[in-house]
């Protein structure tokens, strides 16, 4: 399974990297928004794990425009963030998340976390 994460945070993406590489999956990484979707166009992916806060294009921005895109708009994109307050998960999902995983993540279950939202 061929993962795009995007995160503008160096070691928030190696730490991801490892945990799904020990799994098998391919990962993908883009340290912004834009180059983010520019590499889901060149190479679609079966999930997009998307931090939220990244400065420039924020990750809401770029899951609407993902979703804005024929070619990517069935792809499941799983936000991957610190944002926790009230109200915060609601507004992600309204932005066309498919789902949420909060940090910081949980090494043993972020595997099957994930993988729930690709179930679906």
């Amino acid at each position: 399974m061929h993962v795009l994460y995007i995160d503008d945070e160096p070691s928030n993406r190696m730490l991801v990297r490892r945990i799904l590489m020990a799994e098998g999956f391919t990962v993908e990484e883009a340290d912004s928004a834009s180059t983010g979707l520019e590499k889901a166009l060149a190479h679609p992916p079966d999930i997009i794990l998307m931090d939220i806060s990244m400065p420039g294009v924020d990750g809401l921005t770029a899951t609407r425009q993902i979703r804005e895109t024929p070619s990517l708009a069935h792809v499941p994109v799983i936000a991957l963030t610190a944002l926790v307050m009230a109200g915060d998960r609601e507004m992600i999902l309204a932005a066309g998340c498919d789902g949420y995983i909060s940090k910081p993540i949980n090494i043993d279950s972020f595997v099957d976390e994930m993988m729930q939202y690709v179930r679906r």
